[in-house]
């Protein structure tokens, strides 16, 4: 896990979570498990998540909720969507790379300012056990 610091036009500065890991699958089978709302139910939250331009769809879980549109779609190779709960304002944006060995996957979640130390602790928290879920799913050998 990468902890990046970007500086925003106004000077205010921001930190992102960034997550890497290298999968022996394909791109289409990760893809299929970063869209399809059932899949994220299984690994990531409970969410009624649309591959609309624009869409809008939330995530939900025990402690709450985030609120999230979709921003880019591009099938089996990015994909991102805002994702903000009133007062958090950041943006999740999912890469997959094809390699000889499967498929490398990149998670950043920008846009976290310096005075949310808590949104930014729970995520740099909560995204590896979210990938670990992932893996976990994508090595049940069902037909994703």
């Amino acid at each position: 896990m990468t902890d990046k610091r970007n500086a925003e036009a106004d000077g205010s500065e921001t930190r992102s979570v960034v997550i890497e890991r290298s999968y022996p699958y394909p791109p289409d089978r990760l893809w299929r498990a970063l869209t399809r709302p059932e899949l994220l139910s299984e690994w990531l939250m409970q969410t009624d998540f649309t591959d609309a331009p624009g869409g809008q769809f939330r995530f939900t879980a025990d402690w709450g909720g985030v609120d999230c549109t979709l921003l880019t779609f591009e099938p089996q190779h990015r994909l991102s969507y805002s994702w903000g709960d009133g007062t958090l304002d950041t943006i999740v944006t999912w890469t997959l790379t094809p390699t000889a060995a499967g498929t490398d996957l990149r998670m950043e979640q920008s846009g976290f300012r310096t005075d949310q130390p808590r949104y930014y602790g729970g995520a740099k928290a909560g995204w590896p056990q979210f990938f670990d879920n992932l893996e976990t799913l994508l090595g049940t050998g069902r037909d994703l």
